[in-house]
């Protein structure tokens, strides 16, 4: 059993000084379709009962979708101060998508009010952002804050998701929320991309052209 994310990172850094400290983490860097979203938390570290507040609060993918709904209400109510951005699969397309996750990054936290004096953030480097920065290696599953704004991201970009669905329904969006999966994968070698993917994607060009090829011989 693994240990749950604790306040210990949080801790530390108002031990330095720092009181007003954001999680930040992001949702949807790997998929093949949609926005990459990323969530911001600030959580009160002098709630004497905060770890109990948020028992269940764990890295977004450790969680089922119901769990992570669940968990929602939770943060929010205990939570500073929450925030949430995205950057569309066209600014992913035009910046890259590590631009882009910082993009959405940055509006989550500009989200935030009063705005964060120092991060925690999963794995990216925001040190650009002007703010004392730690990056944290499986930060969603060793920081409170992280874990929290990880299934903000979640969440929000789950629905982002199910809308595209809707949208473009020969996909399957709701189901594998636009990663490379086996009924993904089927569905581009049959219809190609739609305008909701992320058309500079590896994968994404070779069923472009497999689909081009199909439809002109």
């Amino acid at each position: 059993m693994t240990t749950p994310p604790d306040l210990s990172f949080e801790y530390r850094l108002q031990a330095q000084g720092y009181d007003y400290i954001a999680g930040v983490d992001e949702a949807g860097r790997g998929a093949w379709a949609g926005p990459v979203v990323a969530g911001a938390v600030v959580l009160p570290l002098d709630r004497f009962d905060l770890v109990r507040a948020l028992d269940g609060v764990n890295d977004s993918k450790q969680l089922t979708p119901a769990l992570r709904e669940a968990m929602v209400p939770l943060i929010l109510d205990a939570a500073r101060a929450t925030g949430v951005g995205h950057a569309t699969h066209e600014e992913i397309d035009r910046l890259g998508i590590v631009p882009a996750t910082r993009l959405a990054m940055r509006r989550a936290l500009d989200a935030l009010a009063p705005p964060p004096d120092a991060l925690l953030v999963d794995a990216v480097d925001l040190t650009a952002f002007g703010l004392p920065c730690t990056p944290l290696i499986r930060g969603d599953q060793r920081s409170l804050s992280i874990a929290a704004a990880s299934i903000l991201a979640k969440v929000v970009r789950d629905q982002f998701m199910d809308a595209l669905d809707d949208q473009f329904p020969y996909y399957g969006f709701r189901e594998h929320k636009g990663y490379g999966t086996r009924l993904h994968r089927s569905a581009l070698r049959q219809f190609g991309p739609c305008p909701a993917h992320r058309q500079s994607f590896a994968p994404l060009r070779e069923y472009a052209g497999e689909h081009s090829g199909a439809s002109e011989s």
